[in-house]
């Protein structure tokens, strides 16, 4: 898990705000861009409050089909569907007495929306197939980078349950709205990934910091810290240089100076998918883990941008 930088003014009203919440049992809705630190709010909140030795439960409601995904939520009662030769508890019962991350909460199906709703309100439920009612004690924190008011209008998200988890509304600004907050955290991730892989690598020369603080980075932390990553594996000295940064990277920073024709947030998305592809050796698997999106989500985006040559040398 990345590590909360907060130099910007932005970024500690965050965390005074994430801090008064923690003392509090109220549910909690983090917004923001994806890869902005989203999740390291939500783990950083549960540290601070008086759940903090209990459990820390995560998942991910866009990576699993609607019919698993509840399952995945509220448990089962063995025979409660084909293959279900176990019971097997659930998500929020695990999280008893701790704290329960519902991230990309906009994906959840309208029939688990009214079942989460009752959970909320009356902090009981049953398991998939069963009759027997099980009260649960968790904060919640819900996540997502989609407007869930305009979610609302759509009717794609329950009203009732949006506010039920609006109470507390922290929003993660982008990484390009508080720079100040990047030399610390390409410093904290450069330690990470040295020591991840062996390599005496224990900083960045002036020139490879100007170039990060120059570039708006569209994925946000989670782009940085695959930056920094790749950069520690590929560096030959102790410090990373400004030619050990992706080339797409130096060449967005180059138009920008010069003032040229900005690139579009596709083609910067799309470059930057190549070299990560490039960089996992076409396994596709590990590409979608270090972008922080699904595998899925991956073959849709080498679709539309027409990229993914390198993927061909391996499936993943």
């Amino acid at each position: 898990m990345i590590e909360i930088v907060a130099q910007s003014s932005i970024m500690r009203e965050v965390l005074r705000m994430a801090e008064r919440a923690a003392a509090s049992d109220a549910n909690i809705l983090v917004t923001g861009e994806s890869g902005a630190g989203k999740d390291a709010l939500a783990l950083h909140i549960h540290s601070q409050s008086r759940r903090a030795t209990q459990p820390f439960i995560k998942i991910d409601c866009a990576t699993l089909p609607s019919e698993l995904l509840e399952a995945e939520l509220f448990g089962h009662e063995r025979g409660a569907f084909t293959g279900a030769s176990d019971a097997r508890p659930g998500r929020i019962e695990a999280a008893h007495k701790g704290t329960l991350v519902l991230d990309e909460i906009a994906h959840l199906a309208r029939d688990a929306q009214a079942k989460l709703l009752r959970v909320i309100e009356l902090r009981e439920f049953e398991r998939l197939g069963g009759r027997r009612t099980i009260s649960i004690d968790a904060r919640l924190i819900a996540l997502t980078n989609v407007d869930l008011e305009a979610a609302v209008s759509r009717k794609s998200f329950r009203e009732d349950l949006y506010y039920r988890l609006n109470v507390v509304h922290i929003h993660v600004p982008p990484l390009r709205e508080r720079r100040e907050d990047l030399p610390g955290l390409a410093r904290d991730l450069l330690k990470t990934y040295a020591a991840k892989h062996g390599r005496r690598v224990n900083g960045l020369s002036q020139e490879a910091l100007a170039v990060l603080k120059n570039y708006d980075f569209p994925g946000n932390v989670r782009e940085l810290a695959n930056t920094i990553e790749r950069a520690v594996v590929i560096a030959a000295g102790a410090r990373v240089e400004s030619e050990d940064l992706p080339e797409a990277i130096r060449a967005a920073v180059l138009t920008k100076s010069h003032g040229a024709r900005r690139r579009t947030l596709a083609e910067v998305e799309a470059d930057y998918i190549s070299e990560t592809l490039a960089v996992a050796r076409g396994n596709k698997s590990e590409a979608a883990r270090i972008l922080g999106i699904s595998r899925k989500n991956l073959y849709e985006k080498i679709a539309r941008y027409g990229t993914g040559e390198e993927g061909k040398r391996g499936n993943g």
